[in-house]
């Protein structure tokens, strides 16, 4: 299951009903290495989409069940603060009351081939949320 920006491997999951509108789809996909998030369709990612995904091969940094889907999300709305931030704080509180640390995964988070300044974004998010 290659990305369609990048190449790189995804993981597909199953998106829960509570984070479904800030999902590019009910099955969705981050990629690996740009962290981009599309409808697994796109991946052609078939039979692989799980209700709940190992997202450590995306990053050890994820947490498991509905709060590393909903910041996999939140990562995929990166790219645009201005037009995403009612999606990342809703996202966002979601994975705090699924038991994550926001802002303790953002600051493990390593992600070099982001399509997006992680630097950046995690300065912004601090002073957004």
């Amino acid at each position: 299951m290659p990305c369609p920006r990048c190449d790189a491997d995804v993981v597909a999951f199953a998106v829960p009903t509570a984070v479904r509108d800030h999902a590019p789809a009910a099955e969705t996909a981050v990629c690996t290495r740009c962290l981009r998030t599309f409808p697994a369709v796109d991946a052609d990612a078939g039979g692989a989409v799980e209700s709940d995904p190992d997202l450590s091969a995306v990053d050890p940094a994820f947490p498991a069940g509905e709060a590393g889907v909903a910041l996999a999300l939140a990562c995929g709305h990166l790219e645009s603060l201005a037009l995403n931030r009612a999606s990342i704080e809703a996202l966002v509180e979601h994975a705090e009351r699924s038991g994550a640390d926001a802002f303790a995964f953002f600051e493990r988070l390593d992600a070099d081939d982001a399509a997006f300044d992680l630097d950046r974004r995690r300065s912004a998010l601090l002073d957004m949320l």
